[in-house]
């Protein structure tokens, strides 16, 4: 009965406060009507009965002004404390019902503190209308100062109850508040490996079709003079595409890696497939020297591959755009990091778009060394070629060096 009674109220708010108020003025005013002993019931005094229909006529500005709904029941009720003994009547529990009704509706409109200002200034007043009244009589009685607790009791339920709903409201909010992160983090991730994919592919058919482009102009340009010639870059172009069609098949690959357990299981490229990648440049007409300094250390999966695929950009854009046919690839080990620069010495760039510089290939190249922890940069060498250089970290940045013949006892 009590949940149905709680549905009505919410449904019918304003019918709700209408039949509270004029259930407790019923009640306040028929307290008017009994007299002290001999205890009889007589007509209403009409000031009392006035002063209390005021009061609970103002429990109908509960839900908008809950401070001014106070203000005016304490007062009232005070009032009839006054008049209790020059009209008869005892001030009791059932005169207090409208400023218990409007504390419980300040407790839970308010917050606490408004609510415990509220409510320890309204029993004040009436504690002291009780006792200071009427004047030469004023004395403390027990029953005072049960009427003043009992009035503290509804506006402290409504105080607990509200601080009930804001906490399922807080928990509430923190829930959803978690669900809205977990999406944004799982668009995050998905958009990181879009970004991944996107790199691999654009380095992937970036470096064979230019490969293919230029063995198919080569192969066209001496199949009439010189067939053997052309026939021999016409199988370094078989070889470009098939290598082409593996490693995009590898890459597409990764997309379906949960639904095909038969997909390919091959290591990613990194620094141990450097050779051969520079011979495919060499097949195409661009001569690439490797040197290396200092002792080679151990690279992650990821930076093995970071390594591998900005040599791969690097030397594919001195193929598309240099206009030479020299480059070289040097590889710097420290303690902790490597060092890889791709240089050339073809003529300086008209402008950065010439060389590659701000297309997609050097933005893939820095998000790839950023994504490992690494740096890199890309600029003229004065008056001619292009250099590309980025400083990558090894195993050993976030460990000991790895032990040398000359270290070993």
């Amino acid at each position: 009965m009590i949940a149905e009674i709680r549905s009505w109220a919410r449904c019918h708010p304003r019918a709700f406060d209408m039949a509270v108020a004029a259930a407790l003025c019923v009640l306040a005013v028929l307290t008017t009507t009994m007299a002290q002993p001999p205890r009889i019931v007589r007509w209403p005094p009409p000031a009392p009965a006035a002063v209390a229909v005021l009061a609970c006529t103002a429990l109908l500005l509960g839900r908008t002004h809950p401070r001014l709904t106070v203000i005016i029941t304490t007062g009232c009720t005070a009032v009839l404390g006054v008049l209790g003994p020059s009209h008869g009547y005892e001030f009791g529990s059932t005169l207090t019902g409208p400023v218990m009704a409007a504390l419980a509706s300040l407790a839970w409109r308010t917050d606490g503190r408004t609510a415990a200002r509220g409510t320890a200034a309204a029993v004040a007043v009436l504690l002291a209308a009780s006792v200071l009244w009427p004047p030469g009589q004023a004395q403390l009685r027990p029953e005072q100062v049960g009427l003043a607790a009992f009035t503290l009791l509804p506006a402290a339920v409504a105080d607990a109850l509200r601080s009930r709903r804001d906490y399922v409201t807080a928990v509430e909010a923190r829930a959803e508040m978690a669900e809205h992160t977990r999406e944004e983090e799982a668009r995050r991730r998905v958009g990181a490996e879009r970004m991944r994919i996107a790199r691999e592919l654009h380095d992937v058919v970036a470096h064979h079709i230019t490969l293919a482009h230029a063995q198919a102009a080569t192969a066209d340009y001496l199949l009439a003079t010189r067939p053997d010639a052309a026939a021999e870059v016409t199988g370094n172009l078989t070889a470009t595409l098939t290598a082409a069609l593996g490693e995009l098949k590898a890459t597409v690959g990764l997309l379906r890696e949960h639904d095909d357990p038969t997909g390919s299981t091959d290591p990613a490229p990194g620094l141990a497939q450097l050779p051969d990648l520079l011979a495919s440049f060499e097949s195409v007409g661009l001569a690439v020297t490797l040197t290396r300094e200092g002792a080679a250390r151990p690279l992650s999966p990821g930076v093995g591959l970071t390594a591998y695929r900005i040599t791969q950009e690097a030397l594919t854009n001195v193929s598309k755009h240099a206009l030479t046919t020299a480059a070289a690839v040097h590889l710097h080990y420290t303690a902790d990091r490597l060092t890889l620069t791709v240089t050339d010495d073809g003529p300086a760039p008209t402008s950065p778009r010439s060389r590659g510089v701000s297309g997609y290939g050097l933005i893939g190249m820095r998000e790839r060394a950023h994504a490992v922890g690494g740096h890199l940069h890309a600029h003229p060498r004065g008056g001619a070629g292009f250099e590309v250089r980025a400083d990558l970290p090894t195993l050993t940045a976030h460990g000991p060096p790895p032990t040398t013949p000359r270290d070993a006892p």
